[in-house]
């Protein structure tokens, strides 16, 4: 019963995500305040709706409900706590519900303490944050259900892959994907100052904190390299540590240098308005 809840709050948070991405982005263009408005209960009801479903999913491995086909395949009733909750995200579908969450968590942190953006652009960058919620939502609904049920249920699990069975592996995926994920803020950003035809040192003060807050999260994750804290032998036969963390920083360091390669992160206001300028007039 658990995992059809979670199922159908998924269902009801790609039906919010969509109404996020249109009413608001409508609002702000014919420039109806309340449309505009409603992204900030928008987006918190989605991250309301995605946390039902992550803690369903969860719940399913605590209590190894292998009835759940997700579960079957990667857990097993002997692992320790700590596997089974890792497993949640050791998988593709309960990755991607992990991947979503982080998006929604990015999106209503910004309804919650954006007081200081202006209401139109605030309406567009959470308009354009609920667009990407609801292709990764619709990705997961009508591909990847992570609550899909086996009849009849298995008695035991499968159990989750050797290779992820590691303590680091509790921490350093949702770090990495806070830091991934995080930095979609930036990009919602950037659309929604296209949209308004407005980018200049405001701009650049208003993104600047969210997108510092994805790259200390996927710096915190570069440096929490899975394998390296236990070398057990199953690692050292896929290569050893130092090569599963190599494959995880080649691609999420082209990613993390991006944001920091930026001066404009690091700069006083009065520096980004001297360089905004700048680069308009060039």
């Amino acid at each position: 019963m658990i995992a059809e809840v979670g199922h159908f709050a998924l269902i009801l948070a790609l039906a919010v995500a969509a109404f996020q991405c249109v009413v608001p982005l409508v609002g702000a263009h014919i420039g109806n305040r309340a449309m505009a408005a409603s992204a900030v209960p928008a987006s918190l009801i989605q991250l309301i709706l995605i946390y039902v479903s992550f803690t369903a999913l969860m719940h399913a491995y605590i209590t190894s409900d292998f009835s759940v086909a997700n579960v079957f395949e990667n857990s097993h009733s002997a692992k320790p706590l700590l596997y089974k909750i890792s497993g949640v995200w050791g998988n593709h579908e309960g990755s991607m519900l992990l991947w979503v969450l982080i998006l929604a968590i990015f999106g209503a942190s910004v309804a919650l303490f954006g007081d200081n953006l202006p209401p139109t652009l605030k309406a567009r960058v959470l308009a354009v944050q609920g667009s990407i919620g609801t292709a990764f939502l619709l990705f997961i609904v009508v591909t990847s259900n992570p609550f899909a049920r086996l009849n009849p249920a298995p008695i035991e699990g499968n159990g989750l892959n050797p290779l992820l069975q590691d303590p680091a592996l509790a921490f350093h995926p949702p770090f990495l994907y806070a830091g991934y994920v995080g930095l979609s803020i930036a990009f919602s950003f950037a659309i929604a100052a296209l949209i308004d035809g407005k980018v200049d040192a405001a701009w650049a003060r208003w993104v600047r904190p969210w997108t510092l807050a994805a790259w200390m999260f996927l710096t915190i994750g570069i440096s929490m390299p899975p394998g390296c804290f236990s070398p057990s032998a199953s690692a050292w036969e896929a290569g050893g540590p130092i090569m599963n963390w190599a494959g995880v920083v080649g691609g999420s360091g082209t990613r993390w240098k991006m944001p920091a390669s930026c001066p404009g992160w690091w700069q006083p206001p009065c520096c980004i308005r001297r360089s905004l300028w700048k680069n308009a007039t060039r």
